[in-house]
C-alpha cells in the first residue's frame, strides 16, 4: 500500500470553517477502542484545546490529553470506532498531535460507514478507563460488523509530531457520501490529541412534512456558517449547535470594535447609535419560511450585543455579502444580557422563503444560540 506523506499547512484550510460533526459538544461519541492505556480515546473529541500538565503521572504513566495506546507488543495495530454526533458529508479532517512528540502515532487512515441502529448494536459496550483494552471476546463480537472493510476515505498517511509548527495535520476528504460512523486507524500505536471531522449534516428532507415546524438553521438540520466579519473569541457556527450554550466559549463572540464612540448615545428606543457592527451569514439546511425566532444571550452578561438585526435572501452565494438583495426578517431589536429572547410571527417583517440568513449585531459582543423555526419549502 502506497503511503501518503504529511503536508505542512501554514494557514488553516477553508473546510475548517464548517461544523465539527464529531465533537463531543455536537454529540460525537467513541464507541470502541482497541486500547486506552495511557489516555482514553474519548479525549479525541473534546472541544477544548489540548493541555500539557508538567510532571503529572497516572498509575499507567505520563498524563496526556488525548488518546494514547501502549507500545504494541502483539500483532496488529490500534483503531477506534466513533459515532458522528450529526451524520453528514465530510469535507476535511484535523488530527492534532499536540504535545505528542516522542510518542505520536506515526501513521493513520480513516474509514467510514452509514450504519443502522441494528448494525451499531454489534458494537460491544465499552468501559472508558486508563489501562483498558478490548478483550478477545469483544473483538470477536465486533468482527460481525466488518469495520475493516468500511469505505476508505483517507488512505494510510504519515503524521507529524506534536510540536507547535507541525501538530496540525489537515487532510481534505474527496467523497460526498453521507456517513454516521468512522473508523480511525493508527499504525501501529501511539498518541493523538484531538480529532476533528468538518462537514455538513444532510437530513432526508423528503421525509419532512411541509407542515412540520423545524429549526431551519440548526446544525443538525444542515445549517452552516458561510461567512462572518469577526470571530475573535468564538466562531458563529457555535450558535446553531443543539441545546443551550454551556459557557461563553460555546457561542459567537467578537472582539470589541475600535470605532466605538468615546461617549455612547442611544435613540428614543434605547438602542445605541454606533457606526459599526459585526455580522455572520448562514446557509439554511433547507430553504423555507420562518415564523418564530429565538436569540439566546445565555452566559453573555457583560459582553452581550446592544442590538440585533436579521435578514434573508435566496440569492446564490458570492464573496461580497454586502452586495446581496437582503430582505428584513427581524427588524432591529434591543437585546438583554443572559436571556432567551423570543420573537413570534407578528414581530417579523418578512417570513421568506429564504435560503441564506445574515445576522447583524451592534456594536459587538456575543450570543449563545440562534433558532429560526419555520417550514421547509418543497419544490
Amino acid at each position: 500500500m502506497a503511503e501518503r506523506k504529511p503536508t505542512f499547512v501554514k494557514q488553516q484550510p477553508k473546510f475548517t470553517e464548517l461544523n465539527d460533526l464529531v465533537s463531543e459538544r455536537n454529540g460525537g461519541r467513541v464507541l470502541f477502542a482497541t486500547d486506552d492505556w495511557f489516555a482514553v480515546a474519548d479525549n479525541l473529541l473534546k472541544a477544548e484545546e489540548p493541555e500539557w500538565h508538567e510532571g503529572e503521572f497516572t498509575e499507567c504513566g505520563k498524563w496526556m490529553d488525548g488518546w494514547e495506546t501502549r507500545r504494541k507488543r502483539i500483532p496488529g495495530h490500534d483503531w477506534a470506532i466513533i459515532r458522528l454526533g450529526v451524520p453528514g458529508v465530510l469535507y476535511g479532517i484535523l488530527l492534532d498531535t499536540a504535545f505528542f512528540t516522542g510518542n505520536y502515532a506515526p501513521r493513520f487512515s480513516l474509514q467510514a460507514a452509514h450504519l443502522s441502529p441494528e448494525e451499531e448494536a454489534h458494537i460491544p459496550h465499552r468501559e472508558s478507563k486508563l489501562g483498558g483494552a478490548a478483550t478477545p471476546e469483544m473483538l470477536k463480537i465486533l468482527s460481525k460488523l466488518g469495520s475493516e472493510n468500511w469505505k476508505e476515505i483517507i488512505p494510510m498517511t504519515s503524521l507529524c509530531g506534536g510540536y507547535q509548527d507541525t501538530r496540525h495535520n489537515f487532510h481534505a476528504v474527496d467523497n460526498k457520501e453521507s456517513w454516521t460512523h468512522v473508523r480511525l486507524n493508527i499504525y501501529p500505536d501511539g498518541g493523538i490529541a484531538r480529532f476533528r471531522l468538518y462537514g455538513e449534516a444532510r437530513p432526508n428532507w423528503k421525509d419532512v412534512s411541509p407542515d412540520k415546524l423545524i429549526d431551519l438553521i440548526a446544525m443538525a438540520n444542515g445549517g452552516v456558517c458561510v461567512g462572518y466579519s469577526d470571530a475573535h473569541y468564538g466562531h458563529p457556527r457555535n450558535i446553531i449547535r443543539s441545546g443551550r450554550g454551556i459557557n461563553m466559549g460555546d457561542g459567537w463572540e467578537t472582539a470589541r470594535r475600535l470605532d466605538r464612540p468615546c461617549i455612547l448615545e442611544a435613540d428614543e428606543n434605547g438602542i445605541l447609535q454606533v457606526p459599526g457592527c459585526e455580522w455572520a451569514v448562514f446557509r439554511l439546511g433547507h430553504n423555507g419560511t420562518i415564523t418564530r425566532i429565538e436569540v439566546d444571550t445565555n452566559h453573555f452578561k457583560g459582553n452581550f450585543p446592544d442590538s440585533i438585526h436579521i435578514e434573508g435572501t435566496t440569492e446564490l452565494p458570492n464573496t461580497d455579502w454586502s452586495a446581496r438583495s437582503w430582505k428584513t426578517l427581524l427588524p432591529l431589536q434591543k437585546l438583554s444580557p443572559h436571556k432567551q429572547h423570543f420573537y413570534m410571527e407578528q414581530d417579523l417583517h418578512t417570513k421568506g422563503p429564504f435560503t441564506y440568513i445574515r445576522v447583524t449585531i451592534a456594536p459587538d459582543g456575543g450570543i449563545s444560540r440562534l433558532r429560526l423555526w419555520g417550514y421547509c419549502e418543497h419544490n
